[in-house]
Formats: structure tokens, sequence, C-alpha cells
């Protein structure tokens, strides 16, 4: 399996786990999910919002596109639908941006500045790809780790139980 297709497969990862969260999250009224549960980002919504958050700052480094990125812990949606509609429109961005990643560009080194520490990092760009895959995944185990504290279950969450890989 290529690089390319490694991020591929974790692409569409993170847009069949962000439609089956939100499925399960829309179920709750905005202020259940605005409601501080003492996690690392408060609420689900906030912890959604920091996820929505990475991938733009990330896809802002790769692409120049936002050219900028809001401040760290900024609300980038005014409600639940419309962070929703966000996350859709974004999913479908990063599906379509991994379709086109170049492996030369990957193996090329970037730098850049953190938002969060300030520090100026030069890391190789398919490490970054990586990183920002692991850190939409860590960041939803929280999410159903709060759900799942509530009594709601979004599912299987494990790659191989996505669509493409059911025979029967």
């Amino acid at each position: 399996m290529s690089e390319y297709e490694r991020f591929q497969l974790l692409a569409e990862y993170n847009q069949w786990m962000n439609i089956k969260l939100y499925d399960v999250c829309s179920r709750l009224s905005e202020e259940e999910l605005r409601l501080d549960r003492k996690a690392f980002f408060d609420s689900i919504y906030m912890t959604l919002n920091h996820i929505m958050y990475g991938d733009l700052a990330f896809l802002s480094r790769f692409t120049g596109n936002p050219v900028q990125v809001p401040e760290l812990d900024q609300e980038l949606a005014s409600s639940f639908p419309a962070l929703r509609v966000g996350r859709e429109a974004l999913d479908i961005r990063i599906i379509d941006w991994v379709s086109a990643l170049d492996p030369i560009w990957l193996d090329e080194e970037q730098t850049y500045q953190s938002k969060v520490d300030g520090k100026i990092r030069t890391v190789p760009r398919w490490v970054l790809v990586t990183h920002m895959f692991n850190h939409q995944t860590h960041h939803r185990g929280q999410v159903t780790t709060l759900l799942s504290q509530m009594g709601l279950d979004i599912g299987s969450t494990d790659i191989p139980f996505m669509p493409q890989f059911v025979v029967a």
C-alpha cells in the first residue's frame, strides 16, 4: 500500500466517523452539546470545534487556504447545525486534497510556527499529514467517551468496519 492509499483511507475514515459522530450528536440539544463536561475542551461542541480547527490549521499550512487560521479555541460556527455543515464540506475538501497528493511533496520538509506554543518546527510533510489524521482520531475518541458516559453509542469506530470492507 502506498502512502497515497493510506492517506486516502484515513480521509475516508475521517468522513465516515464524522458522519456517525455528528448523527449521534444531533440527538442532543445545543445546550447539552455546549455543557461543560470537564473534558479537555470542556464540551462536546468545543471538542468538535477543535477538531475542525486542527484540520483548517493543517490545510492552511499545506495549501495556503485558509490564508489566516482563527485563534486557537475560537468558535468556528454559531451553532451545531452550522458546525455540521462546515464539517461536511471540510471532509469533502480533505478527500479531494488527499486525492491530489504528490509523493515528492510529501517527502519535503515544512517549516511552520505552531499556534499552540509559538515554536517553529521543521517536519517532513508526510509526518504532518499523518498527525492531522491522528489528531482527528484522538479528539473524536474524547467525544465518543463523553457520549458513552451519556448512554449514547456511535457503534464501531474500527477501520475494518467501514462500509467498503463489509462483504455480507
